[in-house]
């Protein structure tokens, strides 16, 4: 029926060319009537998705994005101690968000699983010692924080992304005691087999399918479960290239080098989340995206279309290889933490912006850029970054409104937006 109307009303549509040129109607007014006759007819009957959920309130993606991560590793940004007490835990998050939705902010990046621990009511994955400061140990009242953050950050028409490192177990200085400490439920307990120690830190191994399956069917719990308006990857892929993945790829027979072996099962991973996103979301327009480092390859002898660059670069250092990513669609977004300023002799923001622009260019995949907010006021970062990083900041946000094919920025990480009000202001004043 569909071919049919559209056969229909471009007949009609050549028909009334032979009259409208006649008339001395331009062929470009015609072209462009042609064209929206033609899409009217294309477009499905009911496109519309209704739902008696508090979901159907989140925004639309209409405008560009303008994000906010939400850290829960480290106490960085939620909570601000580990607790139990859910009335606590509720009035940080109203607090969080009402700063947020008040810079002018869109979009929420929450880590609802920062090593294999969740934030949130799973069946997978026991609750996070970040929050409560035992892995395994409930919140009081059945409080469950996912939930929360999103009914919350709905009411105030921000979209919430759950944000989910995939590999990670354990890692940093207490990596050790925090494995032993993990109850006998986690799936690194009960499947040792699939963990690597690797840099002091613990690691699923990539190259297991079992592991890539339990990823999705971790990100398929969350969406089918929870209203979220997406899942985002961060940057953590491989840990490093001394990562002894050695008896699985010898299991694996492939034929590909070690460094493409890992790469194909990042992108294994990869496609595969994106379809359990997009098969199981609940929520209307749920999408997938990545944050990556922000290099993909410095340009040179063995990367021509690397970016001009000399930094740490995710394709051979993580194995992530994101311009795949880009190029066959897998992802919805991608977010590169471009976390140098512009100017930089290294990696200039402005370079990186301008070469990332380009990858998406053509593509149905969006360009977020992630900026270092967290650098402000600090000296290890150099000058800039110590006496004018509010400015810096503001300076990033001007450039990349004005390059074709970037949707957006998000800021790491929220408490740089709490404690600090000339970035509030910096950042207000460009997104209200």
């Amino acid at each position: 029926m569909k071919k049919l109307c559209m056969l229909t009303v471009l007949f009609l549509a050549l028909t009334c060319a032979i009259v409208c040129c006649s008339a001395g109607v331009t062929p470009l007014t015609f072209f462009a009537a042609l064209r929206s006759s033609a899409l009217a007819a294309a477009a499905p009957q009911d496109a519309t998705r209704t739902s008696d959920s508090p979901s159907s309130a989140a925004p639309s993606m209409q405008t560009q994005t303008r994000g906010v991560w939400v850290a829960t590793a480290y106490s960085i940004d939620y909570p601000a101690q580990p607790t139990t007490d859910a009335d606590t835990l509720r009035t940080e998050c109203r607090t969080a968000l009402d700063r947020i939705a008040a810079s002018g902010a869109n979009t929420v990046y929450f880590q609802v699983r920062p090593s294999c621990d969740a934030l949130y009511r799973s069946q997978l994955f026991p609750w996070s010692r970040y929050l409560t400061g035992t892995c395994g140990t409930a919140p009081s009242d059945s409080f469950d924080p996912l939930a929360y953050w999103v009914e919350q950050a709905h009411a105030r028409n921000l979209r919430l992304e759950a944000w989910v490192n995939p590999y990670r177990i354990c890692a940093g200085a207490n990596a050790q005691s925090d494995f032993d400490a993990l109850p006998d439920s986690s799936p690194a307990k009960q499947h040792p087999d699939w963990v690597v120690s690797c840099d002091g830190g613990y690691y699923f191994n990539p190259g297991i399918a079992e592991v890539r399956q339990l990823i999705c069917d971790g990100v398929s719990e969350i969406v089918s479960k929870y209203a979220v308006d997406g899942i985002q990857f961060d940057d953590y892929f491989y840990p490093s290239a001394q990562f002894d993945d050695a008896a699985a790829y010898q299991a694996s027979g492939s034929n590909l080098p070690l460094a493409d072996w890992r790469r194909d099962n990042v992108n294994q991973l990869v496609q595969a989340v994106n379809t359990a996103v997009h098969q199981n979301a609940m929520q209307a327009g749920c999408r997938f995206g990545i944050s990556p480092s922000g290099i993909w390859r410095n340009r040179g002898a063995n990367a021509f279309t690397g970016s001009a660059t000399h930094g740490f670069e995710h394709y051979s250092s993580s194995y992530a290889d994101s311009v795949t990513w880009i190029k066959n669609g897998w992802i919805d977004y991608i977010c590169p933490q471009i976390y140098w300023q512009i100017g930089d002799t290294a990696a200039d923001f402005q370079t990186l912006a301008n070469w990332w622009s380009h990858q998406v260019r053509g593509t149905d995949v969006q360009l977020v850029l992630g900026l270092a907010a967290y650098k402000i006021g600090d000296s290890q970062y150099g000058d800039v970054w110590a006496n004018d990083g509010c400015g810096e900041i503001g300076r990033q946000l001007d450039l990349t409104a004005g390059i074709q094919d970037i949707d957006g920025c998000a800021l790491f990480s929220y408490q740089n937006l709490r404690g600090n009000d000339t970035l509030f202001q910096t950042v207000q004043e460009r997104w209200k």
